[in-house]
């Protein structure tokens, strides 16, 4: 709960089963997105956290709980390829969830909201975090190259968008048995480039993987993807190159956000531990 103002609380019954309290002021969050997504998930098999009673007024939600370990916390930072499996689990998730897709359900993630999100990089990074300000001509070049990114992100089939979706919001299920990773902070989700998630999987925010496991990932993500009929657009189906194009130019979009963002974290809610990865959004831009 550390990037809004929500807090969680885990809780047990008289039986010793654990739950999880969600405390979300209703002056600073709104659920519905949360429950409507939740819904969505399920509905599509995905392993979310049920939503068992909620006092909407006060802002409080009994949910199951899914475990105490996030993806993130198991994954081996030293050895790539011993993460193929659980990464395999991630995208089955994402496939899952992607292949239940509908327009007109979820807000759809268009060149206004992909505009406004590349605005963070200008306004936060460079002009409160860096003290840039930039010139016209500097401004021009800037300008062109944003629009240049969303028109070639508004290219991509449109699916469902859960827009953070990364190891340290999947969580190892509690059941050794169950095969599904759970999923959490999806209130955000949108409809909009099929590219987003695998892009956000892959060039993590928090750890960073060499070229020939995000690769490998990425390909066996695309297969996947391509038996469901996800990726019918530029020839993407066929030629994974060009799959590869549309995923780097999806994830230059979510890297100068992110890089907005951590320095929004930390000038504005007083946040600073988000800025210590900046320099990594910082690598990938640049890249």
């Amino acid at each position: 709960a550390d990037a809004s103002f929500r807090r969680y609380l885990r809780i047990d019954d008289e039986a010793g089963r654990s739950f999880i309290v969600m405390d979300a002021p209703p002056d600073k969050e709104d659920c519905r997105p949360f429950v409507k997504v939740a819904g969505l998930m399920q509905d599509a098999g995905l392993l979310v956290p049920r939503i068992l009673a909620w006092d909407e007024p006060q802002g409080f939600m009994l949910l199951d709980d899914l475990g105490t370990q996030t993806m993130i916390e198991v994954v081996d930072r030293e050895h790539p390829a011993a993460n193929q499996k659980l990464y395999l689990r991630a995208v089955d998730a994402l496939v899952a969830w992607q292949a239940a897709s509908r327009p007109d359900v979820l807000p759809a993630y268009d060149e206004a909201l992909l505009s406004r999100e590349l605005q963070l990089f200008p306004d936060w990074y460079l002009a409160q975090h860096r003290g840039v300000a930039l010139d016209d001509a500097q401004r021009q070049v800037l300008d062109d190259q944003f629009r240049l990114i969303v028109s070639r992100n508004l290219a991509a089939p449109a699916v469902y968008v859960h827009r953070d979706f990364m190891p340290r919001n999947l969580m190892m299920p509690a059941q050794a048995d169950e095969p599904r990773l759970g999923v959490l902070d999806f209130q955000d989700a949108v409809y909009g480039p099929v590219t987003y998630d695998v892009a956000s999987l892959m060039r993590d925010a928090f750890l960073s993987w060499d070229e020939d496991f995000v690769l490998d990932v990425t390909v066996r993500y695309w297969e996947r993807a391509r038996v469901q009929g996800l990726l019918d657009a530029e020839g993407w189906s066929q030629d994974f190159g060009e799959f590869w194009r549309a995923v780097e130019w999806m994830g230059l979009q979510r890297h100068l956000k992110v890089a907005g963002i951590f320095a929004r974290l930390t000038l504005r809610d007083g946040k600073p531990k988000y800025l210590a990865d900046a320099p990594r959004f910082i690598h990938y831009i640049r890249a």
